[in-house]
């Protein structure tokens, strides 16, 4: 190989005499070069069109885009629709909390469990808390509104008609009485106070079992402008006693509701004040006994009333619900689809009669 010391003045000089010599070649050389840069590009946007099937004409093909069945927010591909969700049940007595994994939960279920102690069932599918916990028992009616998700369920035992379900073949029972190795018992609390787990042991427990991929049901999500004005930026519910009913404050900065629990911040102990996108008041029916003795039941299927509470205003919605592996959806008074904004979902049964949810 040869090099030249030429300056590069001396160099350019004798291009440009090049190019006057040579102007028919020189035109075919930047011509070629201008057709194969044209041709990368319309190859660039041919890939991005398709031909109108009538017309034969190119068409604009936007690249798809893609939505978490949980939240509705927007993922990276089509693989991250469709991983694994896992539903927990946490506790939620005064000596189960700070709970741990509850501000990544996606969707939370609450409710009364017994003895008016509410109880959380926890949904996650993008987001994977290393803590999770306290672990408690499930009842039959988060399996009714944890079905249609199809997931995992990871919980304590249970009362005997929810366990009778979720042992039937057609649900994804992970439950700590036949999968001890995947939980584990805190020393800082007492029992039964004390089971805990993490997504490092049930994402190992779920793929053992093959549950890799999951299919849920989505409820109806939608981009939902915020508002001028604001309805709803203080939201208060009676659900049980005051050491059980929850409250939320709007944010406007961030566009959440800041949640507390019993008159103080609801606490996730690793990550601080619980937020959501969305909180729902969902109106039950509530019966008093069980035949397997527990004290509470809840009536799933709808329809009936709920509030809705979004970007600082309340809606006043019906929430519908049939069969047990149906979703909740939500239809306004004219009777058209209702749908929620994209975002962390809270939904609390508030009982008719005894329960109340106020706003301002």
């Amino acid at each position: 190989m040869e090099f030249s010391d030429e300056p590069p003045m001396g160099r350019v000089a004798k291009l440009k005499q090049w190019v006057r010599t040579h102007r028919t070649r020189a035109i075919a050389g930047v011509g070629a070069i201008i057709v194969l840069v044209a041709g990368g590009i319309a190859y660039g946007v041919y890939a991005s069109t398709a031909p109108d099937p009538l017309t034969g004409f190119l068409t604009f093909k936007p690249k798809p885009k893609y939505y978490a069945p949980l939240t509705g927010l927007l993922v990276k591909d089509e693989k991250a629709t469709t991983k694994a969700v896992t539903a927990i049940m946490i506790e939620n007595s005064p000596d189960a909390r700070p709970q741990s994994g509850l501000k990544a939960a996606e969707v939370v279920y609450e409710a009364v469990a017994e003895g008016g102690i509410t109880r959380f069932v926890a949904l996650y599918q993008q987001n994977k808390p290393h803590l999770v916990g306290p672990v408690r028992s499930v009842r039959m009616y988060y399996v009714d509104w944890l079905a249609p998700y199809n997931a995992s369920v990871a919980h304590v035992g249970g009362s005997y008609r929810a366990l009778k379900v979720i042992r039937s073949g057609g649900y994804r029972d992970i439950d700590q009485f036949f999968n001890p190795n995947y939980y584990w018992r805190a020393s800082d609390r007492y029992a039964p106070h004390n089971v805990y787990t993490s997504f490092d042991k049930l994402d190992a427990l779920n793929k053992s079992k093959g549950y890799k991929t999951s299919q849920p049901k989505t409820i109806a999500r939608s981009d939902q402008p915020v508002p001028k004005k604001l309805t709803a930026k203080n939201v208060s519910m009676s659900i049980s006693s005051a050491l059980y009913n929850p409250s939320y404050v709007y944010d406007p900065k961030t566009g959440m509701y800041n949640r507390f629990l019993a008159g103080a911040k609801h606490i996730d102990r690793e990550r601080g004040q619980i937020q959501a996108k969305v909180v729902v008041a969902l109106r039950v029916h509530m019966t008093s006994v069980l035949e397997d003795g527990y004290r509470e039941a809840i009536n799933t299927n709808g329809p009936g009333e709920a509030v809705v509470f979004q970007n600082g205003v309340a809606y006043k919605v019906t929430w519908h619900k049939g069969k047990r592996k149906n979703q909740l959806s939500f239809t306004k008074a004219d009777g058209t689809q209702f749908s929620l904004a994209r975002g962390k979902t809270w939904i609390s049964a508030v009982p008719v009669g005894s329960g109340s949810v106020s706003w301002k």
